[in-house]
């Protein structure tokens, strides 16, 4: 299926891609606009997946640096291994001579092994029994303005942020793309990048955090347009956090895990 998101482009060696990186594929204010982590994983995920010609197991981003508006990020692709049931891949992200992001995937299938579940979907309202979050209504022209947020009426994310940490860290939130494109291994990418937002509201803070990493791990894909994405702050500690979040379809399917690291930012 081509990428309809991030409209990565084919170069001449198949080996490389390009992105323009457009304010619409950035997060920010206007001053301080740069390409949002999730999207440099998903062009990771989807270049591997091209040139390996396999579904995703994995993957995982170290953030260097930042792409801002108005540059071209080229996406380099080696694949070390290619095995009978993995290929191993390695994902170089970069604006000219400046890395942006290090990355990593393996990619394969196995048919014919048992498949199960032991994470149970949290229960929450359905997407239309809950509230738009508008958190990033001030990022005008924004990725955020490409995706939809819902949360539950009584969520934390609505809460007054009075410096008092959630209880036990960890909120839920619907996404879909207002495009209406398609759920794939490389839109759950971008949506496992959302860690930092469950930081600011698991602290009780106005803010969130810049990645320093980021792993994604799927299980498969099932049709579904809403995604709930079942973020849980594990600890913060040193001007860090860590957490991850669970991706699940509205038929409470796991389809991923995401995990990250991340340098908190809030406004004190």
């Amino acid at each position: 299926m081509p990428d309809t998101f991030l409209h990565l482009e084919n170069t001449a060696d198949p080996l490389r891609f390009r992105l323009p990186v457009t304010r619409e594929l950035c997060v920010g204010p206007e001053n301080h606009t740069f390409m949002f982590g999730g999207v440099g994983l998903a062009c990771a995920v989807e270049a591997a997946k091209r040139v390996a010609g396999r579904e995703l197991i994995w993957a995982t981003a170290q953030y260097l640096s930042y792409a801002r508006p108005g540059s071209v990020l080229e996406v380099d692709v080696r694949l070390p291994v290619q095995g009978h049931n993995v290929t191993q891949a390695v994902i170089n992200l970069h604006c000219g001579d400046e890395v942006i992001i290090s990355a990593t995937a393996a990619l394969g299938e196995r048919d014919g092994h048992p498949a199960h579940q032991w994470f149970a979907m949290p229960a929450v309202p359905r997407p239309d029994d809950c509230t738009e979050w508008a958190a990033w209504s001030h990022q005008h022209g924004t990725l955020m303005r490409r995706l939809e947020v819902r949360v539950a009426p009584d969520s934390p994310a609505l809460q007054p942020r009075d410096g008092v940490p959630v209880p036990d860290g960890r909120m839920q939130m619907w996404m879909r793309t207002r495009e209406g494109v398609p759920v794939d291994a490389t839109l759950l990418a971008l949506y496992g990048d959302f860690v930092p937002t469950g930081a600011g509201v698991a602290l009780g803070l106005d803010g969130g955090g810049n990645s320093l990493d980021n792993t994604l791990r799927l299980r498969g894909v099932v049709p579904t347009e809403w995604v709930l994405c079942d973020i849980q702050m594990n600890a913060a500690d040193r001007g860090f956090a860590h957490g991850h979040l669970r991706l699940f379809a509205e038929d409470g399917t796991l389809m991923a895990t995401a995990s990250q690291s991340l340098v908190l930012r809030y406004r004190k």
